[in-house]
């Protein structure tokens, strides 16, 4: 048999899943960011209730990907995902017929829950039949789709709503997901494969995940709560926070500081993710999160420090490479390293995890961060935000010293010097 670290990474099921997260997330990125400045100047809504249209959809959404992971023990995970994307398409075309802020807000809520079933679904397809010795390297190319979405959606998007209006917006946003259809007709056999995978893994696999709580859980026993997710979660929730203030305040900050183009921020940000977004997963597979984090997390706070003082576009665009290049090798590493860490068969979970501690940063950055920025200002708020970014480092080092000194193991691959199991 082919060893597994030689094994088939680009196959035709991975490529047509990521081109599918792309889509779901393109979707997602492109009306997030133009929310903010459709809801202000539709509604005339303050910082504080414009941060709830960001909110109401990620707590919505984290609730759904709970229940999701649960779902997924006895409906196909075609069902559900076909589900949520008809319910994702279904509530972005008709945003325009909101009415009013609460309409609007209901409508986020529906969203949120079928974008956390589609969310959930495709990522632990695609976790299914990467090799796991090649985990940090495919999560990186997978994540790809996510953070090219993240970067070019909402420059489409504030670009459009500008030179069209949010109805032309909202029709992208519908048809982008409605192109996922026809890719996973394609594309049937992957999730077949992938259950087949999750379902048929022989006893053997299993043992060898450890046997603590990341032991298979046998049939008819309550799944074993996988407490090595938390920390990678918690980190990637004081992440998602950074992001959150560039999604909501970003074009209101453009509109204060009289900078055009603004939406460019995304444009250069992409740049940078797509060159590091490979790089930081074959480094996360030879010198494990560390050596990835850190740097990292270093280039976000320049970059929000950078921001907050930016007058000019190439202060501007300097800032967008900077986050572009922390973000984009932060995000895959935190997902590669959840996902080495939890058994195959509870990769759904793990990636519920993953995607909810996205959405509860982004849902509570939203909400600390308006508040920051409406009893100051915007500039401000960009300094706290890389505040969050500082405390990210000081967590990351005191879990390492605490580690270090009570004896955590250190494994050979991956250098996982705190939640790493032994394979």
């Amino acid at each position: 048999m082919q060893p597994e670290q030689s094994a088939r990474l680009w196959t035709k099921p991975f490529v047509a899943l990521t081109i599918c997260s792309f889509l779901l997330f393109l979707n997602l990125q492109m009306l997030l960011s133009s929310f903010p400045a459709y809801v202000k100047n539709e509604y005339k809504a303050g910082d504080m209730t414009v941060s709830l249209t960001t909110s109401v959809f990620a707590l919505s959404a984290i609730v759904t990907r709970f229940a999701t992971a649960a779902l997924m023990r006895y409906v196909h995970r075609n069902v559900i995902l076909y589900a949520g994307l008809a319910i994702a398409a279904l509530t972005t075309g008709i945003y325009i017929y909101a009415g009013s802020v609460g309409g609007l807000l209901l409508m986020r809520a529906g969203y949120g829950v079928g974008f956390g079933m589609a969310s959930t679904i495709i990522p632990t397809l695609v976790s299914q039949i990467i090799p796991s010795r090649r985990m940090g390297e495919g999560i990186g190319y997978f994540g790809l789709s996510t953070s090219l979405a993240m970067s070019v959606g909402p420059m489409i998007g504030l670009n459009v709503m500008d030179l069209s209006g949010f109805g032309t917006l909202s029709i992208m946003g519908t048809a982008a997901i409605i192109l996922i259809f026809p890719l996973l007709l394609l594309t049937r056999a992957a999730p077949a494969d992938s259950r087949r995978n999750t379902d048929s893994a022989p006893a053997s696999a299993a043992r060898s995940q450890g046997n603590q709580t990341n032991r298979t859980n046998q049939p008819g026993e309550k799944p074993r709560w996988n407490t090595k997710l938390l920390f990678p979660a918690l980190l990637n929730v004081i992440l998602a926070v950074t992001y959150s203030g560039l999604l909501s305040f970003i074009a209101l900050y453009g509109e204060s500081v009289k900078l055009e183009q603004v939406g460019l921020f995304f444009l250069f940000n992409a740049i940078t993710i797509i060159l590091i977004r490979p790089i930081s997963g074959r480094i996360f597979d030879r010198k494990g999160h560390g050596a990835v984090l850190v740097p990292a997390a270093i280039s976000v706070i320049a970059s929000l420090l950078l921001l907050s003082y930016a007058h000019t576009i190439p202060m501007l665009f300097v800032s967008a490479l900077l986050y572009g290049l922390g973000f984009g090798a932060i995000q895959p590493t935190i997902q590669a390293w959840m996902l080495r860490v939890t058994p195959r068969e509870r990769h759904g979970a793990a990636n519920s995890m993953y995607y909810n501690s996205t959405d509860l940063g982004v849902s509570a950055g939203a909400m600390i961060l308006g508040a920051i920025s409406s009893v100051s200002n915007y500039a401000v708020m960009y300094r706290y935000s890389a505040g969050f970014m500082v405390l990210f480092l000081v967590v990351y080092a005191l879990a390492g010293m605490a580690a270090a000194r009570f004896g955590a193991p250190r494994a050979k691959r991956g250098a996982d010097i705190i939640y790493e199991h032994k394979s």
